[in-house]
């Protein structure tokens, strides 16, 4: 089974899981878990081993983390290193909901890890962009 694993600090993580919940439905391959602010490493560790009990070596897991580098996202793949599992997981950095969507499609769709990874990166950058506000001067000086 491949599972999705949303990391981050704060409530960001359980957060973008629960719009999953709401946009595609309950699934067993979603799993999410955040360092919350005073959690100690070792805290936050044990947790997400819990957290990940289901995932077994012969598993695959895409991790989404907030922050490339930051505490959570290093200590989960300490947690699932120790697990054995890092030879099957592929991490991301700079989490969003347009990934998360393009990484759960890509799974339904059994897509390969390099097709699943270009795929991911590109829809994080297309996701990305500056919404164009327009509206019409004339129109506002008829409101006052």
């Amino acid at each position: 089974m491949r599972y999705l694993l949303l990391i981050s600090h704060g409530t960001m993580a359980p957060g973008l899981h629960s719009v999953l919940r709401m946009l595609l439905g309950e699934r067993d391959d979603v799993l999410s878990y955040s360092m919350e602010d005073g959690v100690s490493a070792d805290a936050y560790t044990a947790a997400l081993a819990d957290v990940i009990a289901p995932i077994t070596p012969d598993d695959s897991v895409i991790v989404l983390g907030d922050i490339v580098g930051g505490s959570p996202l290093t200590n989960a793949l300490n947690v699932l290193t120790g697990k054995g599992l890092l030879p099957n997981t592929i991490a991301f950095g700079g989490m969003n909901l347009p990934m998360a969507i393009s990484v759960l499609m890509a799974m339904d769709d059994g897509m390969d890890d390099a097709s699943l990874v270009a795929s991911v990166i590109s829809e994080a950058r297309e996701g990305a962009r500056q919404v164009e506000l327009a509206f019409d001067d004339d129109e506002d000086e008829e409101d006052l």
